[in-house]
């Protein structure tokens, strides 16, 4: 039998991933007074599906959120694209161990998923975004690292509130591991 690449759910998660990533970016976006760089729910959601689904799907979010909302605001800015379909995926290749799906998401998977997201939020935007900023667009460099660092550090924050309860919440929803046991 041949095995997918994406099953029914995955690509269900991508489509609903992605419309919220968009709906948040484009509509909920709070200026962070930073030109260019807004304080976005956004990050969030990605952490959460990557970590439930795993990297291709957080990878898939990234880039199809981002490139929706960078449409209807006129043109697409490939290197934030880009940026967000590398949190995406850098997030999701931790999926496993963070054990959403499995009910599992105590103290531990809470701090791991944390550091993880944090690590990823500041290659992210301070190495990714920033760089291809600089060598695709020519950007100056201290204003775009600017831009990386107060991206980084907003994301960071939010996934670390918003994105910590939407998990612990989806993982309370679940049937943990070794939880069910026969009646005799």
């Amino acid at each position: 039998m041949e095995k997918k690449l994406l099953s029914v759910r995955s690509i269900v998660a991508i489509g609903i991933g992605a419309a919220i990533m968009f709906v948040l970016m484009r509509f909920v976006a709070i200026p962070s007074g930073v030109p260019n760089t807004n304080l976005n729910l956004s990050s969030a959601i990605v952490a959460l599906f990557a970590a439930i689904f795993g990297p291709l799907v957080g990878l898939l979010i990234g880039f199809i959120g981002h490139t929706l909302t960078d449409l209807t605001w006129g043109g697409v800015w490939w290197s934030w694209v880009i940026a967000d379909a590398f949190y995406g995926l850098a997030i999701g290749l931790f999926w496993k161990l963070f054990a959403i799906e499995d009910g599992n998401f105590g103290v531990k998977k809470i701090v791991l998923f944390n550091v993880v997201q944090i690590a990823a939020n500041a290659v992210t935007w301070i190495g990714v975004a920033a760089t291809l900023d600089v060598l695709i667009y020519a950007e100056p460099a201290d204003k775009v690292y600017l831009q990386g660092v107060v991206a980084a550090g907003m994301n960071s924050a939010v996934t670390l509130v918003l994105g910590t309860i939407l998990a612990a919440g989806y993982a309370r929803t679940r049937t943990r591991a070794g939880s069910l046991r026969e009646d005799a």
